[in-house]
C-alpha cells in the first residue's frame, strides 16, 4: 500500500515531480520547555528557587520584623506551635532576641546575591581566558594552563579563607574571593571545548570569507561552549552559598551586622541543645536552596544532552 512508510509520495504536474517538503524536527527550546514539564524534580526545583528568589527580593515588605532589632525581653522564643511560643515570632527569636523568620528573609538575599555575581565574575574571568588560550595556543594556553595549575594546588576554602583573612570580612571582598577563586573551572572547561570547536568546517569557512578572529570567536566558537558552561555555572552557584556560609560561619565572611545563614548557624551552635530552631531553620533553608539549584542543573544537563534531542 502506497504511504504505508510514512513518507509522502512525490506529486505529478506536466510529467515533473514535485516533492513535498519533510517535516521539520521539534525546535529545541520547545523539547527543553516539554523536558522541563516532565521532569518533577525539575518543577519542584524551580518551584523552591523562585521562592527563595521572590523571599530575597521582596525581603523588605514580606518580613515580619526588622532582622537586627533586638528585643532581650523576647530572647530564645521557641516557635510558634512550641509551647511558650508566640504568633509575632513564628519560627522563634535568637540569644538577642531577633527574629529568626525575619533573618532567613533577609539571608536569602545574600546567599543568591553572593552565589550569582561571584559566578559572574569568575565566568567572564575564565570564559575569557579559556576562548584565548584554546584558539591561539602557543605560549598564551601555556600560561594560562600553569596558573590554573597553581591555583589548584591550594584547597579552595583554604585559599578563600586566606585572601578574606587578609582583606576582612565584607561582602564586597567574599564575592571577588569567590569570583576569583571559581575561574578556572570555566577556563579548562571552555579550552577543551574550543581545540576541538576551532577545527570544525564551519570556523574554517569563517576564516576562508576573511572573518578576524575577534568575530569567530565571539560569533562561532564562544555559542557552542554556552550550553555546558550553563550546567557548571549552576551548579557553581550552589557551590558559592555553601563557601560563603562556611566563611561566614568561622567568622571571616560577610560582616556581622549583615543577616546570612552562615551567621545564624554560628550563633546558634552554641544553643544546640537548648535552642534547636537557631541552627536548624538556616540549616533547612541553606539545604533547600542548594537541592534546588541542583536539580535545575540536572535538567539542564539532560536539556542539552544531544543523545536525548530524539525522546
Amino acid at each position: 500500500m502506497a504511504g504505508s512508510s510514512g513518507a509522502q509520495a512525490p506529486q505529478v504536474v506536466d510529467g515533473v515531480e514535485f516533492h513535498p517538503p519533510l517535516a521539520r524536527s521539534r525546535p529545541e527550546w520547545r523539547r527543553r520547555l516539554h523536558m522541563l514539564f516532565r521532569s518533577r524534580t525539575a518543577l519542584l526545583g524551580l518551584l523552591m528557587l523562585v521562592t527563595v528568589a521572590i523571599c530575597a527580593l521582596a525581603a523588605s515588605w514580606i518580613s515580619p520584623h526588622d532582622p537586627n532589632a533586638q528585643v532581650l525581653e523576647d530572647r530564645l522564643l521557641p516557635p510558634s506551635w512550641q509551647e511558650g511560643g508566640t504568633a509575632q515570632h513564628i519560627l522563634g527569636t535568637d540569644h538577642l532576641g531577633r527574629d529568626v523568620l525575619s533573618r532567613l528573609i533577609y539571608g536569602s538575599r545574600i546567599s543568591l546575591t553572593v552565589g550569582l555575581l561571584a559566578v559572574f565574575i569568575s565566568g567572564i574571568f575564565g570564559i575569557g581566558l579559556g576562548l584565548l588560550a584554546g584558539y591561539y595556543g602557543g605560549w598564551l594556553d601555556a600560561l594560562v594552563m600553569r596558573l590554573v595549575d597553581i591555583q589548584l594546588a591550594f584547597p579552595l576554602v583554604l585559599l578563600a579563607l586566606a585572601i578574606v583573612a587578609v582583606l576582612g570580612p565584607s561582602l564586597q571582598n567574599v564575592i571577588i574571593v569567590l569570583g576569583v577563586a571559581g575561574w578556572l573551572v570555566y577556563a579548562r572547561l571552555v579550552r577543551a571545548q574550543v581545540l576541538s570547536i576551532k577545527e570544525k568546517e564551519f570556523v574554517e569557512a569563517a576564516r576562508c570569507i576573511g572573518a578576524s578572529d575577534l568575530r569567530i570567536i565571539l560569533l562561532h566558537v564562544f555559542p557552542n561552549t554556552l550550553a555546558t558552561v550553563s550546567i557548571v555555572a549552576t551548579f557553581a552557584v550552589a557551590s558559592n552559598i555553601i563557601l560563603e556560609a562556611s566563611l561566614t560561619f568561622l567568622g571571616v565572611g560577610v560582616e556581622a551586622s549583615i543577616p546570612t545563614w552562615g551567621s545564624m548557624l554560628s550563633d546558634g551552635r552554641a544553643y544546640i541543645a537548648t535552642a534547636w530552631w537557631l541552627a536548624t531553620f538556616p540549616g533547612l533553608a541553606m539545604m533547600l536552596t542548594v537541592l534546588s539549584i541542583n536539580l535545575i542543573g540536572d535538567w539542564l544537563r539532560d536539556a542539552f544532552d544531544p543523545h536525548l534531542k530524539n525522546l
